[in-house]
């Protein structure tokens, strides 16, 4: 996630770092790298110019330039204004006072908007609600069957729009609304058209939706990889239906980050979810303030910790802490690890949530493969719980013997020795210990 841009910007602020002093040469060169990383992010040039307005003018505040970390004084102002453009704080979801809430999704075909209806629909089950599906889509009834099946696998309800009904839209729709109050469903989550392009026709359609069940919330959905078009495409909505809030889909991807930085202050909505995967979990609430942290490489360690809440054995995991604190990790103790983090998403999500800098400097470098983790795991399963304890008597032999025992090749016993020595490295340097001891 931001990969590209947080590697540059890492650079800018590199640069002021070992400078020993602000003045208004070097953060007029620090600017100018910053905007030259937002550009190439495909962020917005008016709010690039914003941002570099707003930055410039508190870096050379007369307190920065006199204080004794100057530099620090620079990366703060730049973080608080990355979190002030991507919205300041986390939004919630807005519920009706008199159920049932709704929430109509619309967006772009391709969007990911018929998969994040059923993420939404799962996530608002897990705060004790109780939602209903639908798909309304009159041009493709087949659009239906998408979501039909994401309901089923989510073992939530899904309301059918039949053709029948669909030949009376405005009859469906309050018939729809009359089903979900008297059933107790709250919220519905209407999974509307979506086109490749903007037409009059389609909004036609979403102004008919929007006007009968008058929605709570009118939630776009916009692929993050399609940078500025997303952009553009949020404004249209908005300015044709009337938008609530964003919800960004595939910032898993190759985004360069530019309609994240971008939607908020071209929309004035905020950004309430991300989507970071595929599968129906992998939709977390945004927090602007923790997402300027990432992208600035300082890490998210409060959402780490409540990753870890949520998904992890908090007994096992505190064993596993007073082990690493005494330097007594074990291949048994990876392998337990890689269990809780097949519960809580990928080893490589859990490297992206830690800073770049500080005692996880290099921790990027890690060659981590998450395809892997389940082979790692039956590579653990297949040695001796003396090897394990001490693998540093796994030799030759003992490696032939573990590959054939878990039918993977040499090459990847030897791939999961390595990294695990490089961990062993990492929670042995002094630094990292010292902040262990602070925990």
């Amino acid at each position: 996630m931001f990969d590209q841009l947080t590697e540059k910007l890492q650079k800018t602020l590199k640069y002021i770092r070992g400078e020993g002093k602000i003045t208004e040469k070097n953060i007029a060169e620090a600017l100018k790298m910053l905007r030259l990383a937002f550009l190439e992010a495909d962020v917005n040039y008016k709010v690039v110019k914003e941002f570099e307005a707003r930055v410039k003018a508190k870096a050379l505040n007369q307190e920065v330039m006199m204080s004794l970390t100057p530099a620090q004084h620079f990366i703060k102002i730049v973080r608080d204004e990355l979190a002030e453009i991507l919205g300041q704080e986390a939004k919630p979801l807005t519920f009706a006072s008199h159920p049932p809430s709704v929430f109509m999704m619309v967006g772009l075909q391709g969007s990911g908007k018929t998969t994040t209806s059923g993420k939404l629909a799962r996530y608002v089950k897990s705060l004790g609600k109780n939602p209903l599906l639908v798909s309304f889509d009159l041009k493709r009834l087949a659009a239906q069957d998408q979501l039909r099946i994401i309901a089923n696998q989510l073992g939530l309800p899904f309301y059918e729009m039949t053709q029948e009904k669909m030949q009376k839209p405005e009859a469906a729709l309050k018939e729809l609304m009359t089903f979900t109050k008297n059933r107790g469903f709250d919220p519905l989550i209407v999974d509307t058209a979506g086109r490749l392009h903007i037409d009059e026709e389609l909004m036609a359609e979403l102004r008919l939706v929007k006007d009968i069940l008058q929605p709570t919330e009118v939630i776009y959905v916009g692929d993050a990889m399609t940078g500025q078009d997303a952009v553009r495409s949020a404004q249209a909505f908005d300015e044709k239906i009337g938008l609530t809030s964003v919800i960004l889909t595939k910032l898993d991807g190759d985004a360069r980050g530019g309609a994240a930085l971008s939607i908020v202050y071209v929309t004035h909505k905020p950004i309430k979810f991300i989507g970071v995967g595929e599968k129906f979990d992998k939709l977390e609430v945004f927090h602007p303030e923790r997402m300027a942290s990432r992208i600035l490489g300082m890490g998210d360690i409060l959402s780490l910790i409540e990753k870890a809440e949520q998904q992890a054995d908090l007994k096992e995991a505190e064993e596993i802490a007073k082990k690493i604190k005494k330097q007594q990790f074990t291949l048994e103790d990876f392998r337990k690890q890689l269990q809780q983090l097949k519960k809580m998403g990928s080893l490589s999500d859990l490297l992206d949530f830690l800073p770049k800098v500080g005692p996880f400097k290099g921790i990027g470098n890690l060659n981590v493969d998450d395809k892997r983790l389940i082979y790692f795991e039956a590579i653990i399963n297949s040695m001796t719980p003396e090897e394990r304890e001490n693998p540093r008597i796994i030799n030759g032999s003992r490696r032939a013997r573990i590959a054939r025992g878990s039918g993977r090749p040499v090459q990847e016993v030897n791939q999961l020795l390595k990294q695990f020595f490089e961990m062993e490295k990492l929670l042995k340097k002094s630094d990292f210990q010292k902040m262990l001891k602070n925990i």
